[in-house]
């Protein structure tokens, strides 16, 4: 029998708990409940306390202004007022679709640019060495592209090499610096 009632109280419980807080929070907030309004008055005589007061005369000030209720529904809508200030203003749809426009015809003229054709060829052709000392395969690609028949081209692949003197190669010769050069080259290009 006991363990009978101790599966009820198992069962039970989670819901009694709920109960509890229901009932706590009731009472918590019975005492910020709405205003309440004078009972209406008992037919016959009243007393003084209860007799209407007086009409405000015309030289006394008015009753102060109401508050302003900071209730959640109050709240939200000064959210939304606020919110309004944020956003940028609406467009009309003609001044949208001038945007628009004006940003396909940019887009269009970008994608002229680079749809031009391109084909990629293979080669050998020499890099210059620029003034501080470093190849520029962007003149080697253009002689590249232009010994098979297109105007520029753009260095895809490069290889290098070292070219000697032939006295580097006799027995017994000591190599000393400057006999022998680094040179690069183009072997792939993108011309155009």
């Amino acid at each position: 029998m006991s363990d009978r009632i101790g599966r009820l109280f198992e069962l039970a419980g989670p819901q009694l708990a709920t109960a509890g807080l229901v009932a706590s929070m009731l009472a918590i907030s019975s005492e910020a409940g709405w205003p309440q309004t004078a009972p209406p008055p008992a037919l016959g005589v009243q007393s003084p306390a209860q007799q209407p007061l007086p009409e405000p005369q015309q030289n006394e000030p008015a009753a102060p202004p109401r508050q302003e209720n900071s209730g959640l529904i109050n709240e939200i809508g000064k959210l939304f007022e606020k919110s309004k200030s944020l956003l940028p203003p609406l467009k009309s749809p003609g001044e949208t679709i001038e945007e628009l426009n004006a940003g396909a015809k940019g887009a269009g003229e970008s994608l002229s640019n680079i749809a031009k054709p391109s084909i990629m060829v293979g080669g050998r052709a020499a890099c210059l060495v620029a003034t501080n000392g470093a190849p520029d395969c962007k003149a080697g690609a253009d002689r590249l592209c232009q010994s098979k028949g297109y105007k520029e081209g753009k260095s895809l692949d490069t290889d290098a090499a070292e070219k000697c003197s032939p006295k580097v190669y006799l027995p017994g010769y000591k190599r000393q610096p400057g006999d022998c050069k680094t040179e690069n080259y183009v072997t792939r290009a993108l011309c155009q």
